[in-house]
């Protein structure tokens, strides 16, 4: 991952109207692995998820968008 998956993370996280919290719980029923504080840590760019925890994130934030008839603006990591 880029150093900048942090900054994509955390403002699709404000776009989608979502509390690091509530990312978390999406994350998690989604079967990301990674504790709320590891998720907070992505977010903020303070360390890099791997490629798969990266797509799990990214996946819950689309999934949210969809819920708010957007499209899904969160590119995965391939």
């Amino acid at each position: 991952m880029d150093s900048s998956a942090g900054t994509t993370l955390d403002r699709a996280r404000v776009d989608a109207g979502l509390s690091h919290s509530e990312l978390f719980l999406r994350y998690f029923e989604l079967g990301g692995m990674s504790s709320a504080l590891e998720l907070e840590a992505f977010c903020y760019g303070a360390i890099h998820p791997t490629a798969h925890d990266y797509d799990v994130v990214a996946h819950a934030l689309n999934e949210r968008f969809s819920e708010l008839g957007r499209n899904h603006p969160v590119a995965y990591s391939d």
